[in-house]
């Protein structure tokens, strides 16, 4: 049996470990969680692709990697 990763939230920081290709998102871009669906079926990412410039997708959880240690707006405990 798989252990199950820990769960995504908003503002935590997350990669990409598929391509979306109609997003023009590629595999290890990074962004940052802005709104989480259906407890965690997917999730509105916020990338930053250049200074000013950014693209917001919905992304399923499959797609998405936890990046830990990076998250925002939380005081560590």
């Amino acid at each position: 049996m798989t252990q199950m990763a820990e769960a995504i939230r908003e503002l935590d920081v997350v990669a990409l470990i598929k391509d979306l290709p109609a997003e023009g998102l590629a595999a290890g871009q990074t962004g940052t969680v802005v709104f989480v669906h259906e407890g965690g079926k997917a999730f509105e990412v916020e990338f930053i692709l250049e200074p000013r410039r950014s693209v917001v997708a919905t992304v399923e959880q499959d797609c998405l990697l936890k990046l830990k240690g990076l998250g925002y707006g939380r005081v560590a405990s």
